[in-house]
């Protein structure tokens, strides 16, 4: 990396600061679903719905009523955000506490694919990541999502620091290789030790 040129850090949320797990989701439903457990493992997918619903194109409701077509759940919406909302394990407290200490030598910003539903939820159960932070940037809110390169730019613009500024660390392959083709340094986060190495490179 331009460890010289590093003005700022980016860091996704969930799968880096915060464990997450679909199949919490899944396991919630299964009561609820004609389907048998592999059928609805198989009918859930990151869809186009999902990821209108992540650029705030459509509204909890309206993504919840695709899930239980989709998923043939028999319950109410309230039911459905229920199991929505158990995707989340905990918080990854190593990762927070490295972010923290790097706030002291640079800004830190958050970029998390997400929607309302999810967003109200995680902020509630981890202050601490939430607290982490100068800013979190949420693609329901800004209408972007990863790996969407306007996206990127947005948070550029927004934050006055040009691209080639910014450490981006990311658990999943395709958003780092588009926030390098963006032009921002970007890391693949596996594991905690992934951030603290790219900390340790910059010093």
């Amino acid at each position: 990396m331009r460890t010289s040129a590093a003005q700022a850090l980016l860091f996704d949320v969930g799968g880096v600061v915060v464990d997450i797990d679909f199949n919490r989701a899944l396991r919630a439903w299964s009561a609820h679903s004609r389907l048998s457990p592999d059928e609805l493992k198989k009918r859930f997918q990151f869809d186009t719905a999902y990821e209108r619903h992540e650029r705030g194109e459509i509204e909890a409701n309206d993504y919840f009523d695709h899930l239980a077509s989709t998923l043939q759940l028999m319950v109410t919406r309230e039911e459905i955000a229920s199991g929505w909302n158990a995707i989340f394990v905990g918080e990854i407290t190593a990762t927070r506490r490295l972010i923290e200490a790097a706030r002291t030598r640079l800004p830190c910003y958050a970029f998390t694919n997400t929607n309302a539903s999810h967003l109200a939820c995680w902020t509630r159960l981890f202050p601490g990541v939430v607290a982490a932070f100068d800013e979190i940037f949420a693609s329901h809110q800004i209408g972007l999502r990863k790996p969407e390169h306007a996206a990127f730019e947005h948070i550029c613009l927004a934050t006055g620091i040009a691209a080639e500024n910014f450490v981006f660390f990311d658990d999943l392959p395709e958003n780092v290789q588009a926030a390098s083709r963006a032009g921002l340094q970007a890391v693949l986060v596996r594991s905690p030790g992934d951030v603290a190495h790219a900390l340790r490179g910059l010093g």
